[in-house]
């Protein structure tokens, strides 16, 4: 039972620059004839996992998702903000942030980070 999800343009912008990020390395990589993955295309492909697996299953064992105490959502307050983890066991470890809504189908991506 896959969500829907809705992105907060914080986190939209974030996806996006990390997908330019990405490709721009590629281009240079393909362009020196490397052959081994540059850190941002590394980084973006563990993004896309972790957000192709929070539609999939919120509660997936490898997200590690457990509620965050420091933001607020942005459709109720007394609603829960939830983290998970992107990479794990990494200086600066991205985290992204999400919770339940607006809809009950729905899951809100609020933000994508680096571990605060």
């Amino acid at each position: 039972m896959p969500f829907e999800l809705v992105w907060t343009e914080e986190a939209a912008q974030t996806f996006e620059q990390l997908q330019a990020d990405a490709e721009h390395a590629k281009a240079n990589r393909q362009k020196s004839k490397r052959t081994k993955a540059s850190k941002q295309e590394g980084l973006f492909k563990q993004v896309v996992k972790c957000v192709t697996l929070l539609a999939e299953n919120p509660r997936h064992p490898s997200l590690n998702t457990h509620e965050y105490h420091s933001l607020e959502h942005p459709y109720s307050k007394d609603a829960k903000v939830f983290e998970a983890y992107v990479q794990n066991r990494t200086p600066g470890a991205y985290r992204l942030f999400w919770c339940y809504g607006p809809e009950q189908k729905d899951i809100t991506i609020i933000a994508i980070t680096p571990h605060p």
